[in-house]
């Protein structure tokens, strides 16, 4: 035993924090502090200048509740999630599956897909102004319709949905791709010998092996469906008649269009709840529908 050296300490070592520095000066400018003072201005009075002037409590959130366009922006919202997260997961999904054995033409079509990763939400937003005009747009000359998409309440959120969705295909895409191939290749060799075709391979051993990317997949859409505003800011103004006003456009106008800065710190702190508790439901199937490799 007395030949055995025995295991020295680590001192302590500034090197390691001095790389998470820039990161956590970031966070704490950028993220926490922001967040502290929406939470500190949802429950007090605030001025024209941003600047504290008392105590509301719960207040602004009685106001905020009573009015009835807080309940269409939170009709808006959720509607505008529960219809994106879904389309965007499907579409993405298949054309991942369908390029996963690359062939001649393959790097042709990844190209393709991605493409809308790489635009800016301005730029596509008036590309789909003018798609969607009613007028001289190619949607309506191709189907042989005459919708006004963003002018009618009607059909001014099937627009914005139009738009999200292709926003979200490109970076979508690519993560499902390469899910797909990390596959095992043995296992799946193993499952064709056994008879099994592809539309059962892909639902009893693809989707399980990939899960942890769907999971990712539909908190990121749904955080980013929860936030959508530079669509509406740019193409539909929340109109026609409040139809496409979300949580976070009601925020944008409460807080810069009338200063109502207490008021914009409520409306974001219930879409903060509403979106923390949309993942809590997420994270709470993970352990029942997620599998690790």
């Amino acid at each position: 035993m007395s030949g055995i050296a025995a295991p020295r300490r680590r001192g302590f070592s500034l090197k390691p924090y001095l790389f998470l520095l820039p990161m956590l000066v970031f966070a704490v400018g950028f993220v926490y502090y922001p967040f502290l003072k929406t939470c500190l201005q949802s429950v007090s009075t605030v001025n024209f200048r941003g600047e504290i002037t008392g105590f509301a409590g719960l207040e602004n959130f009685q106001y905020l509740f009573s009015r009835r366009e807080f309940a269409v922006a939170l009709e808006n919202t959720v509607k505008l999630m529960v219809i994106n997260v879904p389309v965007t997961v499907v579409i993405t999904m298949s054309l991942a599956w369908l390029c996963g054995n690359p062939h001649p033409m393959h790097s042709v079509y990844e190209t393709m897909f991605s493409l809308p990763m790489v635009v800016s939400m301005a730029s596509i937003s008036l590309i789909f102004k003018v798609l969607l005009n009613p007028s001289v747009g190619w949607l309506n000359y191709a189907l042989g319709l005459n919708v006004g998409w963003y002018e009618d309440r009607h059909t001014a959120m099937s627009g914005i949905l139009l738009l999200t969705v292709w926003m979200g295909v490109g970076f979508n895409f690519l993560l499902f791709l390469s899910a797909f191939r990390s596959l095992p290749p043995d296992m799946l060799g193993s499952a064709a010998l056994d008879g099994a075709g592809k539309l059962r391979t892909l639902i009893q051993i693809q989707l399980p092996l990939i899960s942890p990317t769907v999971l990712y997949v539909v908190c990121t859409n749904m955080i980013q469906a929860m936030m959508t505003n530079g669509p509406i800011l740019i193409l539909t103004q929340g109109g026609p008649s409040r139809s496409t006003t979300t949580l976070i456009y009601l925020m944008y106008t409460s807080g810069y269009a009338s200063s109502n800065y207490s008021l914009a710190a409520a409306v974001s702190m219930a879409a903060f709840a509403l979106t923390l508790l949309f993942s809590l439901l997420l994270f709470g199937m993970e352990k029942r529908k997620v599998h690790y490799q």
